[in-house]
């Protein structure tokens, strides 16, 4: 029992933090009617929560190297539940911002970095392996349970329950924390990089808000920016801002390095094969996941009109095989190659999204679309029980709270991208879509067309149907009109939601590409490098 507490304290941390990231794809439209709010909103709030977690991750786990894990663990806990309490009560957009995307990504940021290295300092050899694949599983049953909750929370109860029962898990979970033993730290204390924290932060946050604006603003041509460089979008501004300064952040890593000086993240720990393998999977893993995981609401909610519980039954297929496949992914590794099942993965979560292309359709076919999400949650299951692994057995002990910090970096960095990628092409295809089906319908005059390509220069929002004919009753359209119109809206709704998934699906094909590196096996109980891979990227 002694063994097993430890593990359920640091797998309650786990499952926390994903039922947070899947809890609320499905309560979009509800947020959007509490809040008084729109889709483009909400999207934004669901995107800070990630990019929050990506923007300080490093510097969490740099902390946590300085001031212990375990504390480090604790005290994100803390920071966690104030977030999810305030998140609870909010009245407003701002409120609900400040504490889930803002409080919450802080705490998160200290505690998954430390979960990470006090899962390997808590654990050895099979043990080990065996409480990652727990993780992974418990991750899998967070993505399961996130739906669902949700769904049945906001449906039947409110969606603010699931945040007050947060509050209780985490008190549990601290309770728990002194059956955890410290991981253990090498050599002298570190001391904090804080301009290596504020130049990986604010780039990071730049390039993130660059591409989830590019929907308002305009990618090159300006649309609704609030300022217009040279005649153009503020976006690639933006975007080459972010750049710059991570670009000054590896510069300055490298000079405090040279110096002496303890910079935020070793930059050679990416020079270690599988390590930077592990990491490029994980980000591609959490883009695709999250960017399906905020297009399939909008489609389930706001094209076909099922409530939040009718879709979180609907998106089932996919946690549970996820969760399963998990399972079953770690004791395949024992007889595949780590590289052969992630590659088997990324093949079939593509499978899967080209799958939920083909079901997109006006009306939902059941058995299809719930084969396609099951496909989703099989790949998905096998990404997530290798890679994990991976990553912390690139490297020996000292270096576990840096490759955390990387890990989970990659991780939400993932997760904000796919929200706020995947969902500005959702939009940007529906406004396209839509002006381009009424310049071509006939039925429309000449004059309506031109007012609604007026109205539509600053893009739409992605809305239901029935609330587009509402506003074109307003407008004075005579019956035709608004039919001709409103259909021409849901063929663009549909069309808009096939490009976010094909993109998805393009992306699992091209993540294929970085996999080579990856280690054909883990050796039970090996502390630092994982195969011939690492011990090259260790001597380079």
């Amino acid at each position: 029992m002694n063994r097993r507490l430890p593990l359920i304290a640091l797998a309650g941390a786990q499952f926390i933090m994903v039922l947070d990231q899947s809890v609320m794809n499905v309560s979009i439209s509800q947020l959007v009617e509490d809040f008084d709010t729109t889709v483009t909103t909400i999207q934004a709030v669901i995107t800070l929560y990630c990019l929050v977690m990506a923007m300080l991750m490093l510097t969490g786990g740099k902390i946590g190297d300085i001031i212990g894990r375990r504390r480090a663990f604790v005290i994100g806990l803390i920071i966690y539940a104030c977030g999810s309490a305030l998140t609870a009560v909010s009245q407003t957009v701002a409120q609900l911002t400040l504490g889930w995307s803002i409080l919450e990504g802080i705490g998160a940021a200290l505690v998954l970095p430390a979960m990470a290295a006090l899962i390997a300092g808590n654990f050895e050899g099979k043990e080990r392996k065996a409480a990652y694949a727990v993780i992974g599983g418990v991750a899998g049953a967070g993505i399961a349970i996130g739906p669902i909750l949700g769904g049945w929370a906001t449906t039947e109860l409110s969606w603010r329950v699931v945040f007050v029962g947060e509050v209780v898990i985490v008190i549990g979970i601290l309770l728990m924390t002194k059956y955890v033993a410290d991981a253990v730290r090498t050599g002298p204390k570190p001391r904090l990089d804080i301009v290596g924290g504020i130049l990986s932060a604010i780039g990071l946050g730049a390039i993130v808000l660059g591409i989830l604006q590019s929907s308002t603003w305009g990618l090159i041509t300006p649309k609704d920016s609030p300022v217009e460089p040279f005649g153009l979008a503020l976006t690639p501004f933006v975007i080459a801002g972010g750049a710059i300064l991570l670009w000054a952040f590896v510069w300055w890593q490298r000079r405090r390095e040279a110096t002496g000086n303890d910079p935020l993240v070793h930059l050679d720990l990416v020079k270690i094969p599988p390590l930077r393998a592990g990491l490029i999977g994980l980000f591609s893993q959490n883009l695709i996941l999250m960017g399906v995981f905020f297009t399939i609401p909008l489609y389930l909610q706001l094209v076909l009109g099922l409530n939040a519980l009718e879709t979180g039954v609907k998106m089932l297929p996919t946690s549970i095989a996820m969760f399963l496949a998990a399972a079953v992914g770690s004791r395949l590794s024992t007889r595949y190659s780590v590289r052969s099942i992630t590659r088997a993965g990324l093949a079939t979560t593509a499978v899967a999204a080209f799958a939920l292309v083909a079901t997109i359709q006006p009306d939902l076919g059941d058995l299809g679309f719930a084969v396609a999400m099951g496909i989703l949650g099989v790949g998905m299951g096998l990404i997530a029980s290798q890679l994990g692994l991976v990553v912390q057995s690139s490297v020996d002990a000292s270096g576990r709270g840096e490759a955390g910090g990387l890990q989970y970096t990659g991780q939400q960095l993932g997760s904000s991208l796919g929200v706020a990628l995947i969902g500005a092409l959702v939009l940007v295809g529906l406004t396209g879509a839509f002006v381009t089906n009424v310049q071509q319908d006939e039925r429309i005059a000449e004059e309506v067309v031109v007012q609604i390509e007026t109205a539509t220069v600053d893009g739409i929002d992605f809305v239901a149907s029935a609330d587009v004919e509402a506003a074109l009753v307003t407008a004075g359209l005579d019956e035709a009109t608004t039919q001709a119109v409103v259909e021409d809206y849901e063929q663009a709704q549909l069309r808009a939601l096939k490009a976010g998934l094909l993109a998805a699906a393009l992306i699992a094909l091209v993540s294929l590409a970085f996999t080579k590196d990856l280690p054909r096996s883990i050796p039970a109980g090996e502390e630092e490098a994982v195969d011939e891979g690492a011990s090259e990227g260790q001597a380079a």
